[in-house]
This record gives structure tokens, C-alpha cells and sequence, in this order.
């Protein structure tokens, strides 16, 4: 388990990360979500011991990271594909982090195997693609079989399969009760993998939730509608305020109205529906209502 509370971090005058207090739990993964420039990097270093509080405290499983010992026994991560020596194999890179950390050297073989890395073992990491550079760090933060596991965006790069193996990964490891927290920018992978959320802007708490009780928060239901009758029933819903949009499909979409009061004026009116089904706001679609004002750099702003 990790647990944050008040967590904070100041950079001079920026304050990265702003009282920030969350609970990740064992046997769920957690998806660690925020706009560019929300404190997410920031708080994964904190809660590895890389970076120090400027208030508050980060515990795993009870006890500071950096008081452990040998930590990848304890917690095994991945922030930075990139943050290998280049002229290292795949082999002797992780020997080094087994060495360094009391393991088994038969973990090397056992992790490289686990990631689809086997016979790249003796390749030099500074030929492999970003892909096989994310499988490497995947393999290191799996060497010590830790029961608390963080991964910074470790979907870039990997190919759709690659993707889908991650993804079973994740739930594999939840499912064996481990604490695994996800940071990523990929909403739709997201709605697929996590069960519950983090969601923090400008360092500040956002959400911490389910992901239904998050997708749920998003204000922009839609009502996809069906009927003969598209002319009559357009005209008494926009006299009852939704907005009607014809779809390249022949449906029409209905927001503003929930699916109940829509149906109730169709009946009321003799108004005939072929279909009446209500769509609740996607993952992606919360996620961007809900963190507009945290968006740090934003795209298309006017000059």
C-alpha cells in the first residue's frame, strides 16, 4: 500500500505538488492520471525516496522507501526507459541491479523470459527501440517479484501487442494482491486497465475514485435516438432544451436530456422510437472537463 499525506514539493517559487493526499491499495490497478506539468513525475519520485518532501510524508507499507534496504525486494518501478548505460546487454544490466540488491541471479533469465526479452539478452541496450527499452525496464522493476509495483508511462512505444501483454500484466499482478500504480496520457487504455483513479492537477487532488464513479462525474451524457418521427421529436426536445444532432449513421444524438425525460416526451406526443440508449461520458471525455482548469500549457489558446 501506499500512502501520501499532505505531500509536497516546491522547486523555489513553483509548488509541484500541493498537499497532496492518496491511498493506492493492493489488488487494484490504480491509474495515476493529470494533465502536462500536474506534479505526477514529481510525486513518483517522492514516493521513491528520489526526490525529498518539501511537507508532508509518502509511505509504503508503512515506512519511507528510502529506509528500506535492498528496495527493488520492495518496490520495483519503472520512470525512465531511457535511464540505461547504452553500451550495457539487457544480461548484464540487470545482473548489476540483482547484485545490487541481493537477488538471484537466475531472476535475470526468469524476468527476460517474462517480458518477451529472452534472445536479446546479450544485444547491447543502446541498439534496442523505445519498445524493447520499455520490456527492459518492465523486466527490471518485476527482478525483486516486489509487492508494490510503479510504472510512469510504460505503454510508449510498445506495439498493439506489446500493449495488450502490458495490460494482462497489470491485472495479473493486481490480481496476486500487489499495489500497482499507473501513470499514463492513454484514456482509452486507461478505461480498459485501471479500476481505480488518481487524478491530480497543478499538484492538487482532483479525484481519488473508482474509475465508474470518475467516468460518471463527466456532465456530457448522450442519448442516441432512432424514430420515424425525427421531425416532431427534434422540435419538443429543443423546446425543452437539449441539443439534437443528426449522426452520418441516421441516429441522432440528444444531450441535455437524460434518456428517462426523453422517452416520456415521445410517449406523451404519440412519437414512435426505434432505439433509446443513453451513453455515459467516456473516460477521456471526464478526464478533459474536469481537469480544463489545471492545463498548464494549453494548445490553440489564443495569441
Amino acid at each position: 500500500m501506499i500512502e501520501a499525506t499532505e505531500l509536497t514539493k516546491r522547486y523555489g517559487r513553483t509548488t509541484a505538488v500541493d498537499r497532496l493526499s492518496f491511498t493506492v491499495r493492493p489488488g487494484v490497478v490504480t491509474g495515476f492520471l493529470g494533465p502536462n506539468g500536474a506534479g505526477k513525475t514529481s510525486t513518483l519520485r517522492m514516493v521513491l525516496g528520489l526526490n525529498q518532501p518539501s511537507g508532508g510524508t509518502v509511505t509504503v507499507d508503512g515506512q519511507p522507501f528510502g529506509d528500506r534496504p535492498r528496495g527493488l525486494r520492495h518496490v520495483g518501478s519503472l520512470l525512465d526507459a531511457h535511464d540505461v548505460h547504452g553500451g550495457c546487454t539487457a544480461r548484464a544490466h540487470l545482473r548489476a541491479l540483482a547484485a545490487g540488491n541481493g537477488l538471484p541471479l537466475r531472476r535475470v533469465a526468469e524476468v527476460l523470459a517474462e517480458v518477451g526479452m529472452a534472445d536479446a539478452a546479450g544485444r547491447r541496450i543502446g541498439g534496442f527501440s523505445l519498445g524493447m527499452k520499455q520490456r527492459l525496464g518492465i523486466a527490471a522493476a518485476l527482478l525483486g517479484d516486489p509487492p508494490v509495483l510503479l510504472f510512469d508511462e510504460p505503454l510508449n512505444g510498445l506495439d498493439p501487442e506489446g500493449v495488450r501483454w502490458l495490460r494482462n500484466l497489470f491485472r495479473q499482478l493486481a490480481d496476486e494482491g500487489r499495489t500497482v500504480l499507473v501513470s499514463s496520457h492513454l484514456m482509452g487504455e486507461m478505461q480498459q486497465t485501471a479500476d481505480e483513479l488518481i487524478v491530480i492537477g497543478r499538484g492538487r487532488l482532483i479525484a481519488a475514485e473508482s474509475l465508474r464513479e470518475f467516468a460518471a462525474r463527466g456532465t456530457q451524457l448522450r442519448v442516441s435516438v432512432r424514430t420515424p418521427d425525427a421531425e416532431i421529436l427534434s422540435g419538443l426536445l429543443e423546446g425543452a432544451g437539449a441539443t439534437v444532432r443528426l449522426e452520418l449513421d441516421g441516429a441522432y444524438t440528444v444531450t441535455g436530456l437524460p434518456a428517462d425525460r426523453i422517452g416520456e416526451l415521445a410517449f406523451a406526443h404519440g412519437v414512435r422510437l426505434h432505439e433509446l440508449s443513453p451513453h455515459a461520458a467516456s473516460l477521456e471525455e471526464s478526464f478533459m472537463e474536469l481537469t480544463t482548469q489545471s492545463v498548464e500549457y494549453a494548445a490553440g489558446a489564443a495569441r
